[in-house]
């Protein structure tokens, strides 16, 4: 009898520890559909959530964005506040995986947004119920067609844009965005490669 591997717990002393191996986790820059997509909207609030050490937040903030960053880790939440410089944003130390946000915003933008499937529905529920009418859900996540995260032992967690559309209602909202979208990254041993991501922005009514 072979058992199944173990989901991890993408719980706060996960991601506290994630941060803690490293100075600096991730680059720092505004992830490439995130420039793309807000570039084509008038700025208003926003709420990045899973901010991370900030960089997306930092670009919102730079761009005419009312920001809010929302982590699940202390450790993120302290770094990105350290590199805010004289930017105005405001940060929140929650449980991404059972917080429902207590305001609207124009834009809710959520990146690379790793859940077991039974939580991902709900979370993503949550966070579009935090759209004020007229403004924006944008969700990003590696693409199931992505030929090294779908190789990944959590290939499990990926979606593709139907997941996400199906789990909004159409008299609600209105798909502006949901495609596989084509960036250059790099395989695990550096060598330049195609990765795709799921990416889906949708429109509250």
């Amino acid at each position: 009898m072979h058992t199944h591997d173990e989901q991890p717990v993408f719980d706060q002393p996960f991601w506290d520890n994630l941060y803690t191996e490293q100075a600096q986790r991730w680059s720092g820059n505004a992830n490439p559909v995130l420039i793309a997509e807000a570039s084509k909207l008038a700025p208003g609030t926003a709420l990045d959530i899973g901010s991370g050490e900030g960089g997306d937040a930092r670009w919102l903030a730079d761009h005419g964005w009312t920001t809010t960053g929302a982590d699940i880790s202390e450790v993120a939440i302290e770094r990105a506040r350290a590199h805010q410089g004289e930017r105005t944003i405001e940060w929140l130390h929650r449980d991404l995986l059972e917080w429902e946000p207590e305001k609207q915003y124009d834009l809710v933008t959520a990146h690379f947004f790793q859940l077991p499937p039974h939580q991902l529905g709900p979370a993503f529920t949550r966070f579009g119920n935090a759209v004020s009418p007229g403004g924006h859900l944008l969700i990003v996540g590696h693409s199931p067609h992505d030929a090294i995260a779908s190789q990944h032992k959590h290939g499990d967690m990926l979606f593709d844009v139907d997941t996400i559309t199906e789990l909004f209602d159409a008299s609600e909202w209105t798909t502006v965005v949901a495609e596989d979208r084509v960036r250059p990254g790099v395989d695990p041993d550096g060598s330049p490669a195609e990765r795709a991501d799921t990416v889906v922005l949708l429109r509250r009514k």
